[in-house]
This record gives structure tokens, C-alpha cells and sequence, in this order.
């Protein structure tokens, strides 16, 4: 209610026409048919479960049958209710994650932007500096920025600049590139301030107007080991932050820079999500974690990046060499890593890229062999606050342009 009323639109100007509603909702995926009945019947469905939109539809998900005596009120009280709607929120998910891919994807393909090496402050821009590259800083040694001219091309020096930064700044790049993405650059550029794009340490971000964590954040889910998420069913993960982050204390860590990852999902297969499903979330899978650690600590690591050799890539000669007193335990290993979650659990982390989770498992047993790691989602604000705004904007363009539902933004 606040964003709406910063950016000046009047709260009654947000109510879209029915047709509005109905053209938005229609994108999303549902059917609306008129009937013989008495009063609407409403199919959702477990649509976060569903590999595609058209799966969904094919599993007669997202249909409405209302009756064609209906009157206007009541038909656009049931639109506003829909738009509210669980099934609507996971067909939304299928736009995200196709966002999602495109951002990672543009992210990890600029072997310029990156982690290592020489920067300026927190985030580096390089010697060029951040206002060439469409940036301004708010902070001090590099802590805190915001676009200097329009948020698409601040996000560019992302795409395709030369810029520093840890994996924090990644996970927020990432994010706000999601929003780039879903809404195209001319929309993105005219619904978000600079504040609200503030990127820069993850306690920096709460004294701000991000997004993401400060004041324009709005309504937080906390869903830190998934168990509800889980429930919920793999396009539910799409698009979401977390970490991986070290269990013992820092005593332990060899390797101050790989104490953690953190991540956006970019995709959950179905075997995946069943995993997730059947064992209530990360918890389970935090144990399993530990197993490799505490089976890891019996094999001398030989060589750079030994165990990602040995497990990720399972390079055959280097496990020709194993001693026969490792062989067994390197297949336990394996079958542990073979669990779907640990191969089709796809995340984005800079600058690592787009792999699944068990790739970072398995390398941070080479890089802090004396702790084990656990895995968590982070606050978020996508399903709800970051929706909504979504959702009003593509209303508002409706009832603009007279165009329902094109869930295009821009104007070409």
C-alpha cells in the first residue's frame, strides 16, 4: 500500500476493470467458461507442482465455470480473489522462472564481471568507476551504491562491464536482474526508484529503500529451511535467495572468502522436488551434508580441487589411483550425491555460475575441509510484496493502453 501511494497512484485507480483482471489472469494461464451452474466453480490446482504451464492446464488446473447471470460486482470480486489465489501466485512462477534464467544466464555468460582479484571497496567498478558504468555510490569504500542514471543500464555493467564483487552482491544483482527481465527495461525503468535498486553489503541494504530488504521491501516470507516451500512443489523455489553457509565457527575455516555461498534457484527437477517433498525441506538434507564431510575426512585430499575432481566430475583416472581402502567410501559418497536433490537442486552464484547444489557441496569440502555446510533460503519478498507490485503494474498498463494482460510492459 505504500509503494502504490509513493509512486502517486491513488489507492482507487489500483481496482482494474473486470476485463482488466480477467485479460491478466487469462496470461497467467486460467480459463474462464461460462456454464450452466448456479454459482462459479473454481479449479486452482497444485500448480507449483507442474514441470509447465501447459501441464498445468493439461491437468485442469486454473479453470473457472461461472454462470452468465452472474452480476458484474460479484464477477469482479471472484477476478480480485483469483488474483489473490495460491494457483495464481505458481502461475506467476512460470513467468518468473523464465525470467530468472535469463538474468543468470546473462550474468554468468560476462567473464568480466567477477569475484577475484584487485577491487576498489566492497564492490569495484574497476578504474573507469561506478558513474561510467551507471552507478553512484552511498556509501563509503564501495559498501553502497545505487543507479546513477536508468536501472537498465546500471544493471548492463552487470551484463556486460567489468565489475568486483562477492557473492552477496551477486545474489542481489541476480535478483534485481530478475525484475529487469520480468518487466523489460522501459517498465523497469519507470517503476522503481534508485533507492529502491540500492545494492552493497547485505546490512547496508536495511538502512535503504531496496526492494529486497529495506523499507520498500514490504511483507517478508521466512521459510528458512523450506518445509513450507517444499510443500508447496518446485516452481515454488524458482527465483528465491539463500546461502550455504559454514556450521562450526570461523575457527574452522581455512578459506574466509568460501565461508559461504550465496544463491538464487533457477530450477528444481522433478525428482528434486519429490526429495524435498518427502523429507519436509533442507533439514534432512543439512545431515546428509554433514555425512559427506564426516566421510571426507578419511581420504587425503591430493592435488587443487581434489574432491571436485573426485566426486563432481568423477574424473575415472583419479579414481583409478584411490587406494583400495577409499573405494568403498568414495561410493558411499557417491550414492549420497546421486540423491536428485543434490543434481537437479539448479542455483545461480556468482561467480560460479548456474550449477546444482551438490556441485557446491562437494567444493567447499576442498575449500573448508574442517567444517561441514548447511543450506538455507533467505528472507524473500517474491511471492508477495514483489507480486503484487507486478500485478498492479500490469493492471495499471491495462487500463492505460487498453491492452489485458499482455504481462508486456514495454511499449514496443
Amino acid at each position: 500500500m505504500a509503494w502504490a501511494l509513493l509512486l502517486g497512484w491513488p489507492l482507487s485507480t489500483l481496482a482494474a476493470t473486470a476485463e482488466c483482471s480477467q485479460g491478466l489472469l487469462q496470461r497467467l494461464g486460467w480459463r474462464f467458461e461460462t456454464a450452466a451452474v448456479t454459482a462459479p466453480q473454481v479449479q486452482g490446482g497444485p500448480v507449483c507442482t507442474r514441470v509447465s504451464l501447459a501441464e498445468a492446464q493439461a491437468a485442469g488446473d486454473l479453470r473457472v465455470r461461472w454462470p452468465d447471470t452472474m452480476a458484474d460486482t460479484d464477477r469482479q470480486a471472484l477476478l480480485q480473489q483469483l488474483l489473490d489465489d495460491p494457483a495464481t501466485v505458481c502461475a506467476y512462477a512460470f513467468e518468473l522462472g523464465a525470467a530468472v534464467q535469463r538474468a543468470t544466464q546473462a550474468l554468468q555468460d560476462n567473464e568480466s564481471f567477477r569475484f577475484t582479484g584487485v577491487q576498489l571497496g566492497w564492490i569495484g567498478f574497476g578504474a573507469r568507476g561506478a558513474p561510467a558504468q551507471g552507478w553512484q555510490r552511498v556509501r563509503s569504500f564501495g559498501r553502497g551504491y545505487v543507479p546513477a542514471a536508468s536501472n537498465s543500464r546500471a544493471l548492463d555493467a552487470f551484463y556486460a562491464g567489468h565489475v568486483r564483487a562477492e557473492c552477496g552482491v551477486g545474489r542481489q544483482v541476480a535478483q534485481l536482474a530478475t525484475q529487469r527481465e520480468l518487466y523489460g527495461d522501459a517498465a523497469f525503468d519507470a517503476e522503481f526508484t534508485a533507492d529502491e535498486l540500492s545494492i552493497g553489503t547485505f546490512l547496508g541494504l536495511h538502512d535503504t529503500d531496496s526492494i529486497l530488504l529495506g523499507a520498500q521491501a514490504g511483507q517478508f516470507m521466512a521459510d528458512g529451511k523450506a518445509v513450507r516451500t517444499s510443500a508447496m512443489g518446485r516452481q515454488a523455489f524458482v527465483g528465491l535467495p539463500g546461502f550455504i553457509e559454514h556450521v562450526f565457527d570461523k575457527g574452522t575455516l581455512d578459506d574466509l572468502s568460501n565461508q559461504a555461498e550465496n544463491f538464487v534457484v533457477v530450477e528444481v527437477g522433478e525428482g528434486a522436488a519429490q526429495a524435498l517433498a518427502e523429507h519436509g525441506g533442507l533439514a534432512w538434507y543439512d545431515q546428509r551434508n554433514r555425512a559427506l564431510w564426516q566421510l571426507a575426512q578419511g581420504i587425503p585430499r591430493v592435488g587443487q580441487r581434489y574432491f571436485e575432481r573426485l566426486l563432481y566430475q568423477r574424473d575415472p583416472a583419479l579414481r583409478t589411483q584411490l587406494a583400495p581402502r577409499y573405494r568403498d567410501v568414495v561410493q558411499q559418497m557417491d550414492q549420497l550425491l546421486d540423491d536428485p536433490f543434490y543434481q537437479q537442486f539448479v542455483i545461480y552464484a556468482h561467480p560460479r555460475g548456474i550449477r546444482p547444489v551438490g556441485y557446491h557441496i562437494i567444493r567447499l569440502l576442498d575449500r573448508n575441509p574442517r567444517t561441514p555446510f548447511s543450506i538455507d533460503l533467505a528472507l524473500h519478498n517474491l511471492h508477495t510484496t514483489l507480486y503484487r507490485r507486478w500485478r498492479e503494474a500490469q493492471l495499471r498498463h491495462c487500463a492505460a493502453t487498453g491492452r489485458p494482460g499482455s504481462l508486456t510492459l514495454d511499449p514496443n
